[in-house]
């Protein structure tokens, strides 16, 4: 019995290694750079702010741009190209997971997401 996954299309975008989607969806896994994995509740979503990386300015190579989504009790970063795409599925609340993926694929990937940070907000007593 073959056990190993579908081979990934970057013309299907629900194959693109970078996120997934689904119309049914309680919280948002963010697999960090760091190997880190962590769950947060859409509940707790605050806003998200979409712009141009100010790397730019110093790195020509650096991804393009920049999201920036906010939680209660976290803020995800995420470097990369067309990641408008990500900000509509947030809107929705359909966003699965969000993971980097190796530059290699930024060519064939209408959406790429270069770099995911995380980081958490201090509870104040």
């Amino acid at each position: 019995m073959n056990t190993s996954p579908p081979p990934e299309s970057a013309s299907n975008p629900r194959d693109n290694p970078c996120y997934g989607y689904d119309l049914q969806i309680a919280a948002l896994n963010v697999q960090a750079d760091d190997g880190s994995s962590y769950l947060l509740p859409y509940a707790q979503f605050l806003y998200a702010e979409m712009a141009a990386n100010a790397a730019l300015e110093s790195q020509s190579d650096a991804p393009p741009e920049k999201l920036l989504l906010c939680f209660a009790s976290a803020k995800v970063t995420l470097l990369g190209s067309g990641l408008s795409a990500i900000g509509r599925l947030v809107q929705r609340y359909e966003l699965k997971f969000v993971k980097s993926a190796d530059r290699r694929f930024a060519g064939a990937l209408k959406t790429h997401i270069a770099s995911v940070a995380i980081a958490f907000t201090k509870e104040t007593p």
